[in-house]
């Protein structure tokens, strides 16, 4: 999402900086520019017309800083307005958490939205999510319309070893929801997430159930769960689902696909409530706080630096982070590592997505083939013994061969990890040189993504 946004924007950005003034007449050729990437991007036009104005009144009654360029104060002005339009306040440090976590437990989540909207999905996610916060969750089966609705939610639970509460036998959601919570008393659980049934905001009788739902669970917090792709229909379906049952937040999902990225810039001005979380991926855990300030560095190209801290300190486990770096600096690091630190990269999503959030590296491109390589890499390891994952030097012509045939691939790309691995090695010894420790400083964070890149899927 926004990559196409992003780009129009950037060009527009990089065409701002070079400006000596801010007059009425230069700056309506510059906005002329932004406002094409934003119908471009299926933003509303209701919601251009009024992001334009607020910029123009904004730039055109600004003091002209002797310290800063024209262009450059034109270009905070946008990045404010932009953070001011996702539902931010510029300046002020956003709560993590925003509408949830409320402090009257059991917390009870209402999830809503239109069919094939990514509820069931996000519903783990959601559940995941609070069991990090250390809540102990339950997700409830609520969509009692769509055939297979259930086995589709437990089968995620499973995977996802997440408790989830079903009744084949009531088709009525009304009455699954009141045994839910009846079980969640007994259970002790404090975090219930309702997955409810698909509807359109035109069906009246559906709508209708959702209120009397929302009346029986009397949840604290009620969240649509809303495509990326929604476009112009985005403030719509928002305002139907908000004036039956009240939303207190939006959830954005499948953020990861090609969507032009003007339901997030809609929804809010659309409603007024906010956007609470992002679904960054495919996994059970790929759902991020969002930030309106971050989202906005990122359409700009600057990154969002915050966002890749707090989703290190979500996902990754700390004591096996530490055990590594302590590995690393004794310089007694093996395949049986190297393997742990693949695993805990890839909690935190896939190289493309953490790319995404650092500032400079919008334009950086992954092939699938060289992504696929991650996995190709584990598999070997995988096949091999414990000595010789403690003992690469070990592995000879003979271990060479079971092990492709234990992992499934040829014998040219167990060769392949295992000079990879010994270049890694000789880097970190390196590293630890003074002028090692210099060149480090000295590297941008775009080759040193560059290199971890190439770490995980140099085929050369």
């Amino acid at each position: 999402m926004f990559e196409k946004i992003a780009e129009k924007l950037q060009s527009a950005m990089r065409a701002l900086r070079g400006l000596n003034t801010i007059s009425e007449k230069n700056i309506t050729g510059a906005l002329g520019d932004v406002r094409d990437a934003l119908l471009d991007a299926d933003v509303s036009f209701e919601v251009i017309k009024s992001f334009l104005e607020s910029v123009r009144e904004k730039a055109l009654g600004k003091k002209v800083l002797q310290s800063v360029a024209p262009g450059q104060q034109l270009v905070k002005i946008i990045n404010d307005s932009l953070v001011e339009l996702l539902g931010g306040k510029v300046g002020e440090e956003e709560e993590e958490e925003k509408a949830v976590l409320s402090e009257d437990r059991p917390l009870r989540i209402l999830l809503v939205g239109l069919n094939g909207s990514g509820k069931t999905t996000t519903a783990l996610k959601l559940a995941r999510w609070l069991g990090r916060k250390e809540y102990t969750p339950l997700l409830v089966a609520c969509d009692v319309r769509r055939p297979a609705a259930i086995d589709q939610l437990e089968q995620l639970a499973r995977e996802g070893e997440v408790r989830c509460f079903a009744d084949r036998d009531c088709r009525s959601a009304l009455e699954v929801a009141r045994k839910a919570l009846a079980e969640a008393e007994s259970s002790g659980a404090d975090g219930l997430v309702f997955d409810t049934a698909g509807r359109l905001q035109v069906d009246g009788d559906l709508m209708e159930e959702l209120t009397e739902l929302q009346r029986a669970v009397q949840a604290q917090e009620v969240l649509l769960v809303a495509d990326a792709a929604l476009g112009q229909e985005a403030i719509a379906v928002a305002k139907a689902f908000h004036s039956s049952v009240g939303l207190t937040g939006i959830i954005l999902t499948k953020t990861d696909g090609d969507a032009r990225g003007g339901a997030a810039l809609s929804m809010k001005y659309g409603v007024g409530v906010p956007i609470v979380f992002v679904g960054t991926g495919e996994h059970c855990d790929d759902l991020d706080t969002f930030r309106a300030e971050g989202m906005a560095q990122r359409i700009l190209g600057m990154g969002d630096v915050v966002a890749l801290v707090e989703r290190a300190q979500d996902r990754v486990d700390r004591k096996e982070a530490d055990r590594l770096s302590r590995r690393i600096r004794k310089s007694e690091f093996d395949l049986e590592d190297y393997l742990s630190q693949m695993e805990q990269l890839e909690k935190m999503g896939s190289i493309g997505s953490l790319m995404k959030l650092l500032p400079g590296v919008r334009g950086a491109n992954i092939s699938p083939q060289e992504l696929s390589l991650l996995g190709r890499t584990k598999a070997i390891i995988r096949a091999m013994t414990p000595e010789e994952r403690r003992r690469p030097q070990i592995v000879g012509g003979s271990r060479k061969v079971r092990i492709a045939k234990g992992s499934g691939v040829e014998l040219k790309d167990v060769n392949h990890v295992l000079r990879q691995f010994e270049r890694m090695k000789k880097s970190m010894k390196a590293m630890k040189t003074p002028q090692g420790k210099k060149m480090v400083r000295q590297m941008s964070t775009a080759n040193a993504m560059d290199q971890l890149a190439k770490l995980f899927g140099d085929s050369k």
